[in-house]
């Protein structure tokens, strides 16, 4: 359906690096050296949603990313009525970050699906999370090589959905709409955003939700296969 296509653009976070994974990991990790005790499966389950909601709000330019990383911490202990100094929020909200990108799982598939493309394709990354994260877990993952681009919201001053990071990816890329797809996991961010900007999008919906009839979606990174 899609072999015509030029480019593919890939989402990283929920879309090849698997995130839900690797930040359960992360958060064990710097609970434990950070003397932190709290039920883990308790945590994340508070946790999860209080982040998407703030990342919501970052996407929308309402909060900064110092304030998305604190609030998100502070929220969740809140909610779970345990008691965290601030100065300890911040330390765990900088370990999280430091720590995040040693842990490396990826979607299955992914690698698979990246050799089966990079031959035929030229593949770039477009991304809302931040540069210094983003490049570590893209390194330390082994697959940084795939990409001949990437773009974060931090170089453009704006995230997905916003029409600019969509504009400076293609140009970073030297591709034309018409002969570029995206592929994400975010329906308004990743799938929307690039139609809007007259890309067509392929939406990875490993968590099965509910989405217009008229998107095009996988549920295994290796159905790409079929499109491509």
């Amino acid at each position: 359906m899609y072999q015509h296509k030029k480019h593919l653009f890939f989402d990283l976070d929920h879309t090849l690096w698997d995130f839900d994974k690797n930040s359960a990991l992360t958060f064990e990790y710097i609970f434990k050296i950070n003397s932190i005790e709290v039920n883990l499966n308790t945590f994340l389950e508070v946790y999860m949603p209080i982040n998407l909601a703030y990342w919501k709000l970052y996407r929308e330019d309402k909060i900064d990313k110092d304030r998305l990383r604190y609030a998100r911490l502070k929220d969740t202990f809140d909610a779970l009525n345990t008691q965290i100094s601030t100065r300890i929020i911040y330390k765990l909200s900088d370990d999280y970050i430091i720590h995040l990108s040693r842990y490396n799982h990826l979607f299955d598939g992914a690698i698979a699906v990246l050799d089966y493309l990079y031959p035929k394709y030229s593949l770039h990354i477009i991304t809302n999370g931040f540069k210094e994260v983003q490049n570590g877990k893209l390194n330390k993952s082994g697959i940084a090589h795939y990409f001949e681009t990437v773009t974060n919201s931090e170089m453009v001053g704006v995230k997905k959905p916003n029409p600019k990071i969509f504009k400076h990816a293609l140009k970073q890329a030297k591709a034309l709409p018409e002969h570029s797809l995206m592929i994400g996991d975010n329906l308004e961010a990743d799938i929307l955003g690039a139609i809007d900007f007259g890309i067509d999008a392929l939406c990875f919906n490993y968590h099965k939700e509910i989405i217009p009839k008229a998107i095009q979606s996988i549920d295994q990174l290796l159905e790409l296969k079929h499109f491509l």
